[in-house]
């Protein structure tokens, strides 16, 4: 059996792996990350991506921000659209930052591009994987090419998403876990349709939430609220164009540019977090700890802010020999994650149609409205959606 050692094994090639791996490395610090999944999976397997501000400015601090500067959109603002109006929030004058549109799949072919140019260790089609010892001598057990292998390390970094086994690793007295299911999912299709729009829309209608994104300038990635087991079979192209068409609809004509659908897909919607984000000599971060409701673009950003701190944390017990950034790290980490918990809940909720009565339907309209018209409270949406600092906690 090969045995491998090295200071911290990274479970997931993931956003939160790769990225943590890239900041250990600029640290001096040796990792191993191993993947269950090919290759060409990780780096195919298409996902939205809205990076924050400071999501944008790590991975740039890492070296893996070249291609985003190129070829991502930045955008400084987002428009709500509720009524048949559109009213837009200015994020550069609210909040002083802006985000950039680059899908999740661009994200992790830089850092992977990145990590095999710093030479560091990077197992996929990892199988039959395994931890052990967590309280006192951690190993990561796995095959490669069906050969047994196993990582001998100081810490596991659990970062291998809602399904991986990091957290079900963890004795269940040992977690608190905290999950809402939401009525509704969103059907989401790629087209190739110029984007009618250069930032993204939100819309509140009655028939439902829909959302104008884009992959670029002449790719659109649209959204629309749908039941979260959505027979996709009962939505072909010219349905699914109507509908957009619909919910987009503006008192002055506004029309969307229609192309043909290359993807079409249903996702569910949830709210989960595991607390704490330690047991013993393993800890878990991004969707291996929580999981967010897309409205609020909030994925892999939260899972930017994990690593960060974690990279952290990693740095000064090394450094030092100290335990105290270790120690606070699931409870600053938790901080953290139930704002944007809050945020991405209270845009999910402003949004959607939720099968309330009339009651619920004027109120979000006042909430709206309040948000278009009031300085403070678009402030307040400005902020959150581009980022609070990731020193702030």
């Amino acid at each position: 059996m090969k045995v491998i050692r090295t200071q911290v094994g990274i479970l997931g090639a993931g956003p939160a792996g790769l990225l943590l791996g890239q900041l250990l490395h600029r640290q001096g610090i040796d990792t191993v990350v191993v993947e269950r999944q090919s290759r060409q999976h990780v780096e195919t397997r298409i996902r939205a991506g809205v990076l924050e501000q400071g999501t944008a400015d790590l991975l740039q601090r890492v070296g893996a921000g070249d291609r985003m500067l190129r070829e991502g959109l930045r955008h400084h603002g987002i428009e709500l659209r509720f009524l048949g109006q559109g009213h837009r929030i200015d994020f550069q004058e609210l909040a002083g930052r802006a985000v950039t549109v680059y899908a999740q799949h661009e994200v992790i072919r830089d850092l992977i591009a990145a990590r095999a140019a710093a030479g560091a260790p990077l197992f996929f089609d990892a199988g039959n994987t395994r931890i052990t010892g967590l309280e006192d001598e951690p190993r990561i057990h796995f095959t490669n090419a069906g050969a047994p292998c196993e990582i001998a390390c100081d810490y596991i970094a659990g970062c291998d998403g809602f399904h991986g086994i990091s957290r079900t690793s963890i004795p269940p007295d040992a977690l608190t876990i905290h999950e809402k299911v939401y009525p509704f999912g969103w059907l989401g299709i790629l087209a190739n349709a110029r984007p009618a729009s250069h930032e993204l829309i939100y819309t509140h209608h009655k028939r439902g939430f829909a959302l104008l994104s884009m992959r670029s300038p002449v790719v659109s990635r649209l959204y629309l609220q749908c039941a979260p087991d959505e027979d996709l079979e009962q939505w072909p192209d010219a349905r699914i164009w109507e509908e957009l068409q619909a919910r987009f609809a503006t008192r002055d004509g506004f029309r969307l540019e229609e192309g043909s659908i290359t993807q079409k897909g249903v996702t569910a919607m949830r709210s989960f977090v595991a607390e704490p984000m330690r047991y013993h000599r393993l800890f878990l971060a991004g969707d291996a700890a929580h999981i967010v409701p897309p409205t609020g673009a909030k994925g892999l950003n939260l899972a930017a802010a994990d690593v960060w701190l974690l990279s952290q944390a990693f740095a000064d017990a090394y450094r030092t020999g100290g335990q105290d950034q270790l120690d606070r790290y699931s409870a600053r980490a938790l901080r953290r994650v139930w704002r944007v918990q809050q945020f991405s809940w209270w845009m999910t909720s402003l949004l959607h149609q939720g099968g309330g009565d009339a009651f619920d339907g004027r109120r979000q309209l006042a909430e709206l409205d309040q948000v278009v018209n009031s300085r403070a409270a678009a402030t307040l949406l400005a902020q959150n959606y581009t980022g609070l600092p990731f020193d702030e906690f």
